[in-house]
């Protein structure tokens, strides 16, 4: 056990250089062969992960993009969605989710969410559902799918479309179904930090719909359906070919990171059981992949993270401010109060390391610094 007299230990969040060390030949290799080929966009290697993410994530089809904030916004587009329509989404997310829809012209209408998962929640959609309402976005935040069935049954029965967004819970399941395949677009982000990331911005569509991907594949391209043919004006976002070479490298890695996450958070909620904290929920039909591991402190939150933060150990809030009560988004007439789960969320919530490359000494040494805060509170 590492003691506090000891030397401090610098704990990242993430430790994407242990992580490329662990993997190096075959990630240079792979580079490689893109410089030599030359072929650098819309090529074999983008193609090929289109096919593999389909088949891990349970889909028949799957569009790469530019960025996980273009899986959303084009999914938007291409359902139809924009000026004067209303999507309803969580105000408990990073902003990508609710600027996408913004971007489309559309107006986001945010629900307060379930203080056990984070995520939003069902009983509270209902109510903001109006003659715009064209489409629900629920987030899988932190690694841990949103309760899809009773959000899917209420936009079967207002006729209104579900799109995930997916960007923190790759290969999360819920009923024994994975995420981004419980919906009319499933939207992944392949940013650096996410649990499978590219060395780069990168995003992905997955979907069972044949004619939602013909149109996303065509505004990804400028609109174009054939060289300098352009059937609609279309947006440049492409996922380059050196950025799916190495996606194809880390992908078959992700279930062993996946389940180092998961043996790291069994690790943190049996040692920090019994401090006044709350661990993880994690209902009994989901698997949580741990994008985050968030904890709840009803007191001293701000103090518990700089307590960390002084002590070698990067802890952070996701996210700071909610939606709602953003600058930008004061034109849609939100207020202090207006989504209390969420408020509260915020002001208690705080991440900790979670990391597959998170060694035993780091862990023992992050625990042992909780408990060393809670001790002298």
């Amino acid at each position: 056990m590492v003691t506090k007299n000891q030397a401090i230990t610098q704990v990242p969040l993430l430790n994407l250089r242990a992580q490329y060390k662990s993997i190096k030949g075959e990630i240079d290799a792979a580079v490689q062969t893109i410089l030599d080929t030359q072929s650098f966009v819309l090529g074999r290697e983008m193609e090929e992960l289109e096919r593999r993410i389909a088949e891990y994530c349970g889909t028949k089809f799957a569009v790469g993009c530019a960025s996980g904030t273009d899986a959303l916004f084009l999914s938007v587009k291409a359902l139809g969605i924009g000026a004067g329509d209303e999507v309803i989404t969580t105000p408990f997310t990073f902003i990508a989710t609710a600027g996408a829809i913004y971007n489309t012209g559309a107006r986001p209408v945010f629900a307060d969410i379930d203080p056990k998962t984070y995520n939003i929640d069902p009983a509270k959609i209902e109510a903001k559902i109006t003659k715009k309402t064209k489409a629900i976005m629920p987030v899988h935040l932190y690694g841990l799918m949103a309760d899809m069935d009773p959000i899917n049954a209420t936009a079967k029965k207002r006729g209104l479309k579900v799109i995930e967004d997916n960007a923190q819970a790759i290969g999360a399941t819920y009923k024994g179904k994975v995420a981004g395949s419980l919906s009319d677009a499933g939207c992944i982000s392949f940013f650096p930090g996410k649990n499978l990331g590219a060395y780069g911005d990168a995003g992905m569509v997955v979907t069972d719909d044949e004619k939602l991907t013909q149109k996303i594949k065509i505004i990804r391209v400028h609109g174009s359906t054939s060289k300098y043919v352009h059937e609609t004006v279309g947006y440049n976002s492409r996922l380059d070919n050196l950025q799916a070479a190495i996606l194809l490298i880390k992908l078959k890695y992700l279930d062993g990171w996946t389940k180092k996450r998961q043996e790291n958070a069994a690790y943190y909620n049996a040692q920090l059981k019994g401090l006044p904290i709350l661990t993880p929920y994690v209902p009994e039909h989901c698997s949580h992949v741990y994008h985050q591991y968030t904890i709840r402190v009803q007191r001293d939150r701000n103090r518990l993270m700089e307590f960390l933060i002084d002590n070698g150990v990067e802890a952070r809030i996701y996210y700071p401010i909610p939606l709602h009560l953003q600058e930008c988004f004061k034109p849609l007439g939100y207020k202090q109060g207006d989504l209390p789960e969420t408020e509260k969320a915020m002001d208690e919530a705080v991440s900790i390391p979670i990391d597959a490359e998170l060694t035993g000494e780091q862990k023992e040494y992050i625990v042992a610094k909780v408990k060393e805060f809670f001790e002298g509170r």
